[in-house]
């Protein structure tokens, strides 16, 4: 291992098929998927591998996007259609752009479409979150150079020693 199962006739990559660290997968130059068992490792073909491969990647903890739970129609302000969703923190609107949670005394089968346009006007009026305009000037800016550090700054001479001057002749 690892296996070379033949190469892509779409692009001529080599795709070859390895157990490493996290288990079994098949490798074409630099895209990697898992394979779900390490028997299929010595008996997987090239369709399959490619079959494999032009899956989508799937990342651990995420699945596949939820449906919306209702649609309103068409934004009055952005044209775009207003969906309800179900996220991390609860059922919110959004129009693909902007996010609105729904309040406490609201309810998902009661808010109509003019509500729902109400409540993402009222987010655009609110401004972005701190975070958001963080991730913006972070975007812009570009990324800052760490400045040069500098020698110390030396001390100046405390004091020059001074060489006394030899007495004068006295005259007598």
């Amino acid at each position: 291992l690892p296996r070379v199962l033949g190469t892509d006739a779409s692009d001529g990559e080599v795709v070859e098929a390895g157990n490493g660290r996290y288990g079994p997968f098949v490798r074409k130059g630099k895209d990697y998927r898992t394979i779900d068992a390490e028997e299929k490792l010595l008996t997987i073909t090239l369709d399959e591998a490619l079959a494999l491969l032009a899956q989508p990647r799937q990342y651990r903890g995420r699945g596949a996007p939820k449906p919306p739970l209702r649609e309103f129609g068409p934004d009055p302000v952005s044209g775009r259609p207003i969906v309800a969703k179900d996220g991390r923190f609860g059922i919110y609107v959004t129009d693909g752009e902007t996010n609105a949670s729904i309040r406490r005394g609201d309810l998902l089968e009661e808010i109509t479409a003019a509500r729902a346009a109400e409540l993402l006007a009222e987010r655009r009026e609110a401004g972005p979150t701190k975070k958001a305009t963080k991730k913006a000037a972070a975007k812009k800016a570009p990324a800052k150079k760490a400045a040069a550090k500098k020698a110390p700054a030396k001390k100046a001479a405390a004091k020059k020693a001074v060489t006394p001057e030899p007495p004068a002749p006295d005259a007598e």
